[in-house]
């Protein structure tokens, strides 16, 4: 089974937010219902990226490395957000 790795960022706030789902679309609205605890008072979300692993394991493995960029350059190459 396919699993995800995502980031969401907030149209409330500008926020963003990195995780790990094998159904994409339903975490989303997840997000947006206000299911998550650490993201409910950020919704509505979109989703800015996404990656297809073949494991959970290996989806997993690479949302901490996304999350170990916090938000530098790594970040914002991945989003082709400009750099300082």
């Amino acid at each position: 089974m396919n699993h995800f790795v995502y980031i969401i960022r907030s149209l409330k706030d500008g926020r963003y937010y990195i995780g790990e789902s094998s159904d994409i679309n339903i975490r989303l609205k997840e997000h947006n219902e206000g299911w998550v605890k650490s993201t409910r008072n950020m919704a509505p979300f979109v989703i800015v990226y996404s990656e297809v692993h073949e494991s959970r394991a290996s989806a997993l493995k690479r949302e901490k490395q996304i999350k170990s960029y916090k938000g530098g350059n790594a970040f914002k190459k991945l989003l082709n957000l400009p750099e300082k």
